[in-house]
């Protein structure tokens, strides 16, 4: 055979050889233990003729990638020879008695290996013969002695599968046998992630499924304080919390929450700061739900309570959560700048957590910069600059560039225009009427800056409001001192006069608009 073909067909077998033992370690089929001994020539660069390539594979119990070893001897035609005699085999086979390998466990390996097999073929069975897959993880428990690992898989796949299937009463028989492997029969961290992967699965979509939700958490946080498992059980009563937050329960979420803020006190009753990040994620959540609730006096009792925390390191998204909260706090009580300053707290806690409520946090930064009336464009920031041309922000890049222009036409376009990313959002929406009052404040105020008297129906037109509103808006600036004058309601004008004469005459007017609303009340109880 000629040199060149020869080299070439040694060549491939050492590749296959190589191939065939990487094959089966990925497969998991190797189990015992292995000796191969191949032999071919090294390529004539190394100046070597000839090189025996020894590879040893060996496991007790499972075998991983990085369980393969290479060992390359390089020897003389001599030594080539001498080491493929047989008896070279039955020396080498002698020597691997010194290395203590033991036997005795071959069976419990062989069973491990038939469990995992039936294990990973019931699994191959999910999606299409499902009643087969079940019929096989079913197998797998019973063929376990004692329960393990793979029982607790196989039957984590099972309560997955049921409730695929809708069979939800199956599913929770399975879920509660499964619940009591979680005591011994594989490790908490594990069985903390298979747990909130299950609830996050059923979560998902069972919303509408109230009794089977409720019955799954039950269940869940029976066996959790059985196992004497602490964090999971408060994590899993966040996850309720925050289910019944979605769908609006505020009233069986108020008694998860006194459950929670009773696991982070001391006995005394006071919170225990070293449970800090725990008590800020029970405060989060209750935040929000005062939040949506308008509950403003114990939103600010838990704001400030919130605040005062020191010794947590809490999650980012949680410091998002609180910051966004209290800016709709302080909007609601009309203290522009301290929303503003909140929201940008907000959005980079989001950004920092890659949270998408980042977004919607610059908005409402935005909007609280224009309600300040301040000049500072927030997109100037280094922080908020690289979202200037996202698609949900430039609607409110270009609003508060019409805005800062003080061109009311352009303004009520953009509102008009983008009404999904801004009018759709009812936070943004409540504070529109207070943007367009600001804006037509600003437009009219710089209107009659070179008049001492000027026409309604003239700054009705500018401002492009009905005459009525005009006329509001003017007595709201007269009783502000923004504007010194006072309104000829029969000639339908604006003079721009002495303060004092002004002054009286609105204050006047709005002390008799108080009486006429407190009689009109007075009235209006009488008659209920």
């Amino acid at each position: 055979m000629a040199s060149g073909t020869r080299s070439f067909l040694l060549s491939l077998l050492r590749s296959s050889v190589f191939l065939l033992f990487v094959l089966l370690l990925k497969l998991n089929r190797l189990k015992r233990i292995y000796f191969c001994i191949v032999i071919f020539p090294i390529e004539e660069t190394l100046n070597l003729n000839n090189a025996l390539f020894i590879c040893v594979i060996y496991s007790m119990e499972t075998i991983e990638p990085n369980t393969l070893g290479f060992m390359i001897l390089f020897s003389s035609d001599a030594i080539e020879r001498k080491l493929c005699n047989p008896r070279v085999f039955k020396r080498v086979d002698a020597d691997m008695e010194d290395y203590g390998f033991e036997y005795s466990d071959e069976e419990q390996e062989e069973q491990d290996v038939d469990i995992e097999n039936q294990y990973y073929n019931s699994k191959g069975l999910v999606e299409t013969d499902p009643e087969g897959a079940l019929s096989g993880f079913s197998e797998v428990v019973g063929m376990e002695q004692d329960k393990a690992e793979w029982g607790f898989k196989a039957l984590k796949q099972t309560v997955k599968l049921y409730y695929r299937l809708g069979r939800y009463k199956e599913m929770m028989e399975a879920y509660r046998e499964m619940l009591t492997y979680i005591k011994s029969a594989v490790t908490r961290n594990y069985s903390e992630k298979c747990i909130n992967s299950i609830m996050d699965y059923v979560s998902g979509s069972a919303s509408q499924n109230f009794g089977l939700l409720q019955e799954f958490y039950q269940t869940t946080l029976r066996a959790l304080e059985e196992a004497k498992n602490e964090r999971l059980w408060f994590k899993t009563n966040l996850k309720l919390c925050k289910i019944f937050f979605d769908i609006g329960e505020y009233g069986r979420m108020s008694k998860i929450l006194k459950e929670l803020h009773k696991s982070c006190q001391r006995e005394d009753g006071t919170d225990d700061h070293k449970k800090g990040t725990q008590l800020l994620e029970v405060y989060a959540i209750e935040i929000q739900m005062y939040t949506e609730t308008k509950n403003n006096k114990k939103l600010k009792q838990l704001y400030q309570k919130a605040l005062t925390i020191k010794s947590a390191i809490p999650h980012p998204r949680i410091m998002g959560i609180i910051h966004e909260c209290g800016g709709k706090m302080h909007m609601a009580e009309r203290q522009w700048a301290e929303a503003a300053t909140d929201f940008f707290e907000a959005f980079k806690n989001y950004d920092e957590a890659g949270n998408q409520r980042r977004i919607q946090c610059l908005k409402y930064l935005v909007l609280a910069n224009m309600l300040m009336e301040s000049e500072v464009n927030p997109f100037d920031g280094q922080e908020a600059k690289p979202y200037k041309n996202d698609p949900e922000i430039l609607a409110m890049t270009n609003l508060i560039a019409a805005y800062q222009r003080n061109e009311i036409l352009e303004f009520e376009k953009i509102l008009k225009s983008n009404r999904r990313t801004i009018m759709d959002d009812p936070f943004i929406r409540n504070y529109i009427e207070d943007l367009l009052k600001n804006i037509r404040t600003q437009v009219l105020l710089k209107l009659i800056k070179p008049y001492t008297r000027i026409r309604i129906p003239f700054i009705s037109k500018e401002l492009n409001v009905p005459e009525h509103d005009v006329e509001q808006l003017l007595v709201s600036l007269i009783l502000d001192n923004r504007i010194q004058g006072h309104i000829d309601q029969v000639n339908r004008l604006l003079e721009r006069s002495d303060k004092s004469k002004g002054m009286k005459k609105y204050t006047a007017v709005d002390k008799w608009n108080t009486q006429l609303k407190s009689l009109y009340q007075t009235i209006n109880n009488r008659v209920g």
